[in-house]
């Protein structure tokens, strides 16, 4: 297959971050008197941005706009302190970066979580490698699946749609890609089941990162 370029999701996909989210959030949890939960369980409350991660932990009785809203500010602020101690790139993602940038294809991410995470994430977890941009959730860009940030990618760099290869680990993702006309790629390595990714329109399915290069030869 040929593509000009390859959009990442970043947690779940290049990042392993679950154990350092979950803490994180059983922290603000815990300290309202809530329960907390196991960390498997984070890997359907996150990928969808701060704000749901912290309505999905919240029990349901109580999940009502002020008390989400105020949960979320505390995690972000509780997140700056916590985000990389556990964080780190999955098995093979550097050797897979080092030969995508051999093959001189231009490399993106596109995440739901807060920018200034998602910037300090790559800055410091994937400082050897060039990504042309790196956008996470922004204020008036709607989040994953919509289609909006990945339009703005395609837009910024002046590649059509059809040239991106996307590579994610949720429906979210997956639903993204086909929305906005890239070719989506779904990761068995992160946090959701090979099932969730096909029904919502994966057209190619990986279980470690150098498959991705493959589906490129």
């Amino acid at each position: 297959m040929q593509f000009e370029a390859i959009c990442f999701d970043l947690d779940g996909t290049l990042l392993d971050s679950l154990a350092d989210l979950a803490h994180c959030t059983n922290t603000i949890l815990s300290k309202r008197g809530f329960p907390e939960h196991p960390v498997d369980a984070f890997r359907y409350f996150v990928g969808d941005g701060a704000k749901m991660l912290i309505t999905r932990a919240l029990p349901e009785e109580v999940r009502k706009e002020p008390l989400i809203e105020k949960c979320r500010q505390d995690f972000e602020t509780a997140y700056l302190e916590c985000w990389d101690k556990h964080t780190q790139p999955y098995d093979d993602i550097p050797v897979l970066l080092d030969e995508l940038e051999s093959r001189k294809l231009k490399l993106t991410v596109l995440s739901n979580k807060p920018h200034k995470f998602t910037l300090l994430a790559v800055k410091h977890l994937l400082p050897n490698w060039e990504f042309e941009l790196v956008l996470g959730q922004r204020e008036g860009i709607p989040r994953k699946p919509d289609p909006a940030g990945m339009i703005d990618i395609c837009e910024q760099l002046k590649i059509p749609a059809k040239s991106f290869l996307y590579l994610g680990d949720t429906a979210t993702d997956m639903k993204t890609a086909t929305s906005a006309g890239c070719f989506p790629v779904g990761v068995l390595w992160g946090f959701r089941p090979e099932k969730e990714l096909r029904e919502n329109g994966a057209q190619a399915i990986i279980k470690a990162p150098l498959e991705l290069l493959d589906l490129l030869d």
